[in-house]
């Protein structure tokens, strides 16, 4: 039976999480050693200089890629993108906007299939107010929540602009004027909107790195999620709003668009005017949760 190997992020990160759903679902078809497997599957493509160049070279590669940031893609990201392809036999991506973006880059074949969601961990809590009462939120609050990085890693102070955090913020000082607002805020690196939200005298909770049992309370705990970002690979977050019946607007990123009304998709333009759409996401996830989700990846890397 011929094997996948799956590189690693070692980043506590969505994409090691994803690696483990994969090998406990598909121990059968999947490689623990690279020596093993008959296909290397990089789905870390920022690490792919950690994997095996000899072992690349004797079997057959896939190579996920997420998003592009254009207006960061300099030379020296050119030239490692150009090297890595030479050992790539297709793409992975998962939608359709960074399908469109790596038709620039490279002739390989691409194939665009949104991750797989977990439906036992990511579901609707129907009784919300116990909820706000083991969180701690005022009933009457209106809670916005972001669960994703906003700032760079070299002084977590300054905004990272992809995932569009000056954005977020203006969104929910908008929204504050007619709302009671109450931010709630997960993942690393939310030193620039926690100071941005301290300077607005806007109410928040910081949860740093949760279990995924505490973050789908608070996906459920929400009012409304908003993905504000200017580049996204996905987010997953989209997926596990869908699946939670999270009410979620997005800007037109990653999945955004597979997944969300068009009425949930906004600009800085219109954002006032979108509206959460919670059953047209719930129905459109329901394609990708275990073990559909996981099965059109099996077909992708053995059947190709």
């Amino acid at each position: 039976m011929k094997k996948v190997y799956l590189n690693k992020a070692r980043e506590n990160w969505i994409l090691d999480r994803l690696r483990s759903e994969w090998y406990t679902h598909n121990q059968t078809i999947s490689a623990e050693s690279i020596f093993l497997a008959d296909f290397i599957w990089i789905c870390s493509p920022w690490t792919w200089k950690k994997v095996s160049k000899r072992q690349m070279k004797k079997k057959k590669v896939i190579c996920s890629i997420y998003h592009i940031d254009e207006e960061k893609f300099n030379d020296v990201d050119l030239l490692e993108f150009r090297q890595r392809d030479e050992y790539v036999d297709f793409y992975h991506v998962i939608s359709e906007n960074t399908k469109q973006q790596l038709t620039k880059y490279t002739n390989k074949k691409i194939i665009s299939i949104p991750f797989w969601v977990d439906q036992s961990i990511w579901f609707n809590i129907e009784n919300k107010m116990n909820l706000r009462n083991k969180y701690g939120v005022p009933k009457e609050d209106f809670i916005i929540g972001s669960f994703q990085r906003d700032t760079e890693g070299s002084d977590f102070l300054s905004p990272k602009l992809s995932k569009g955090p000056d954005q977020f913020i203006e969104i929910v000082k908008n929204l504050n004027k007619t709302k009671n607002v109450f931010v709630v805020l997960s993942g690393k690196r939310r030193n620039y909107v926690i100071n941005e939200l301290n300077k607005l005298k806007i109410n928040y909770k910081y949860y740093e790195m949760v279990d995924n049992k505490t973050l789908n309370e608070l996906y459920n705990l929400l009012s409304l999620y908003v993905v504000a970002s200017r580049v996204e690979g996905g987010p997953q977050a989209i997926m596990e709003c869908a699946l939670s019946k999270t009410p979620i607007i997005s800007t037109n990123v990653g999945v955004a668009p597979e997944i969300l009304s068009k009425k949930s998709i906004f600009n800085m333009n219109n954002y006032l005017l979108a509206k959460p759409d919670v059953e047209h996401a719930y129905k459109n996830a329901q394609k990708f949760i275990i073990p559909d989700g996981l099965n059109t990846f099996k077909e992708m890397i053995f059947d190709d």
